[in-house]
Parts: structure tokens; sequence; C-alpha cells
């Protein structure tokens, strides 16, 4: 089978972003697929391509990079702007590259423009993969409010929908949103993968700075911008530092637009349990994982995040860590069922602080929940596992051209 995938953010291990893309179509080559993937220049991942379009081999995956730089560093218009471009330039390579099936990658929703070229002028099988839903998450979080620009985005979302010959999500949420807003009913759910293997193979954090030795580590690994309330996380350092809870550090790896004034904050305020590290490779925060005793997840109040797939709670479970979070939907029904994490109300920084301190008080607690997020990740998120699947819904789309 021949599969051409469209995924502006594709990065490996070395960098500091998921790699579900990478980890699926390495799969699907050592099962006997071609695969060729086109992305962009994401300044996350570890691809540093040095011309305009470059061709790469990664793990026996083509790799076709177009130099057009995105970051979250970078305002609403340029991003929207590097959208459209690498959009529009990747229409090409979906008309004359060889293929059996077409996968684009959303978000940004903008990736649907060379299925929609491959379907329609092609004739081609086109797969629709949902990781983040555009434009409903920047409407709920106030970024989009222009109503003509609203009407064009979901106009355009819906004939995606309606063109692609399956559409995969990251969540039963995501699938149960797009079936009452649009009626497809036969959504296939595909969540984020636990890298069970990244995990076996490194070693624990070795040579841990003086302030983390003998500490109990809350790990936040993720990007520090407006749709994540990583203030929580000073406010957390706040709450532990006013209980006398010495033993807890707070660890923050990551980068963005708010880390600056992150960082200016806690050192005006004082808070020494709290540590910045900046950006790190996936390797480096497997390591940090296995010496932490929980892992954090935070966002902002919105319903929209209910449905969220984010990468770092599958991390947790592939080291074998409880996760703290704070979304109300299938994440909180997941963790209450395994017993592998602890739910608290959204933007309830107290409630949070408390159940840091509960694990990093309670051994016993700690490494049951750790076990039970090892056997979740085995049984329900394996990369092997999910990578199997997607290739099943792939092989059925591209018999059935």
């Amino acid at each position: 089978m021949r599969v051409l995938y469209f995924n502006q953010y594709f990065t490996t291990p070395k960098g500091s972003y998921g790699t579900r893309a990478y980890e699926f179509t390495r799969r699907w080559v050592r099962a006997g697929d071609s695969v060729t993937v086109v992305t962009s220049l994401y300044d996350k991942s570890d691809l540093r391509p040095e011309r305009w379009i470059s061709k790469l081999l990664v793990d026996g995956v083509e790799v076709r990079i177009l130099k057009i730089g995105l970051s979250n560093r970078h305002g609403v218009g340029y991003r929207a702007l590097t959208f459209a471009a690498y959009a529009i330039l990747s229409c090409w390579y979906a008309l004359v590259l060889p293929a059996d099936v077409v996968v684009c990658s959303s978000g940004p929703l903008t990736v649907g423009l060379p299925g929609l070229a491959a379907r329609w002028l092609r004739g081609r099988a086109f797969v629709f993969e949902v990781r983040d839903l555009w434009p409903e998450g920047a409407i709920q979080l106030g970024l989009l409010r222009n109503r003509l620009l609203i009407a064009v985005l979901k106009r355009f979302e819906r004939i995606c929908y309606l063109s692609a010959r399956r559409v995969v999500v990251a969540s039963e949420g995501m699938a149960q949103w797009i079936e009452q807003h649009h009626g497809i009913r036969d959504v296939a759910v595909i969540p984020n993968a636990s890298d069970n293997e990244l995990a076996a193979e490194l070693p624990a954090k070795p040579g841990l700075p003086e302030w983390a030795s003998g500490k109990q580590l809350a790990l936040y690994a993720g990007a520090m911008g407006f749709i994540y309330d990583c203030e929580q996380l000073l406010r957390m350092a706040e709450y532990v530092q006013n209980w006398g809870a010495r033993q807890v550090e707070i660890v923050v790896i990551g980068d963005g637009a708010e880390r600056p004034v992150l960082e200016e904050a806690a050192r005006r305020r004082g808070l020494s349990q709290v540590h910045f590290l900046g950006s790190r490779s996936r390797e480096e925060v497997f390591q940090w994982l296995k010496v932490s005793c929980c892992a954090l997840s935070i966002v902002r109040d919105s319903p929209f995040f209910d449905m969220c797939s984010p990468n770092k709670i599958y991390d947790a479970f592939a080291v074998g860590i409880p996760v703290v979070q704070d979304t109300q939907g299938w994440i909180k029904w997941l963790l209450e069922r395994e017993g592998c994490g602890l739910t608290v109300p959204r933007g309830d920084t107290e409630a949070m602080s408390r159940a840091v301190v509960q694990l990093a008080e309670d051994a016993g607690l700690r490494a049951q929940m750790g076990e039970n997020a090892r056997r979740v990740a085995r049984e329900l998120f394996d990369r092997d596992l999910l990578a199997g699947r997607m290739r099943e819904i792939l092989q059925a789309c591209a018999g059935r051209g």
C-alpha cells in the first residue's frame, strides 16, 4: 500500500513534540507499505532542512519538508499565513505523488485542502485524521470572532468530513461531537499512543540537580501558550510552599509565548519550588518522567478541552506514573475506571495542589496508580496496537478505491 501523509508537525523523539505521525508511519513501513510524509518546518521538530524543499529518509519513511517556519510563538495572523502556504503547496504533492490512500492530519484545518485535491481531482481515497477540532476550539477560546470567517471555516470543515472516505479522531468526545454537528456516524477513534518502547529503553534521568535530589517531582511537560492555564503552576507552587510541603518540587518542561512571563513572575513572587527547564527532547522528557511522582495536565476553563487527547497523559502511562489533570470528559472517566490518576475540578488550583501532595506523601497509592498506568499503556494505548488499527482503516479505504 502506498500512503501519502500530510502532517504539518512531523517530528521524531529527538524533537520536543508529539510523535504520533512518526511512530505510526515507521510501523507501516516495517509492515511493507511505502509511506511519504509531507511536512513543514516546526520549531519543536528535530528536522532542520537547509533547502527550500528537502527530501529525507527517516526510518524508511520518505519525508518531504517544505521550509515554511511554524512556531507557537508566532501571532495568529502569521500562523494563518503559514498554514495557508503549506496547504496550497501540498496540493501539488497530492496530485503528482503516487498514492493508494491520502491521509491529512488536522490541525490545522487547512491541511484538509490537499486531501480534497486528491479526492476530487484525482479520485484518490482520502482519510481525514482529526487530532484537534477546528475551528470549534478557536471559537470557544475566543481566538476566532469574525462571523464571516467562522462561517467559511465551518463550511470547509464540513466539506472535509463529507469528502473523506473515513474520518479518524483522537477521542470518543471528538467522535460524538462530529456525529452531533455533522451527522457523520462512521467515525473511527484512534487515540494518541503510549510510547512503551521508548519508556523501556531509557534510564531514569541521571545526575539530578541538587534541588531535585530526594524530592517528589510533579512534572508539567508541554506548551506554555494561551490555551494552557500555566499560571496555575505558579499558584500551585504558592500552595505547597505555604503548606510547608518541602518534599514537592514542580518541574516545568517546554516553551511558548508565556514562558518568559511565568519565569519572571515566579522570581518576583519568590517561588523556589517551581523550576523551568525550557524545551527538552522527547527522550529527556521521558527521563524526567521516570523520576517524577506524577504528571500534570492543565487546561483553561472551556468544555472544548473535555474532548482533547493530550500526549502528556500517554507518556505518563508509558513510564508508569499517575496523572493529575482537570478536564471533565473522557480522560476523567478513564482515570477513575482504571485507577491511574486523579481528576480535580477545572481551575481549582488548591484541589490540584492537594492531589499532588497526596501522591507525594502516599507511596502505596502512588505505586498502585503507577502499576495501573503501565497496564493501561500496554492494553489500551500501545503504539503497535493503534498503528495496526489505523493501518487496517487505510487498507480498507485503499481497497475500496
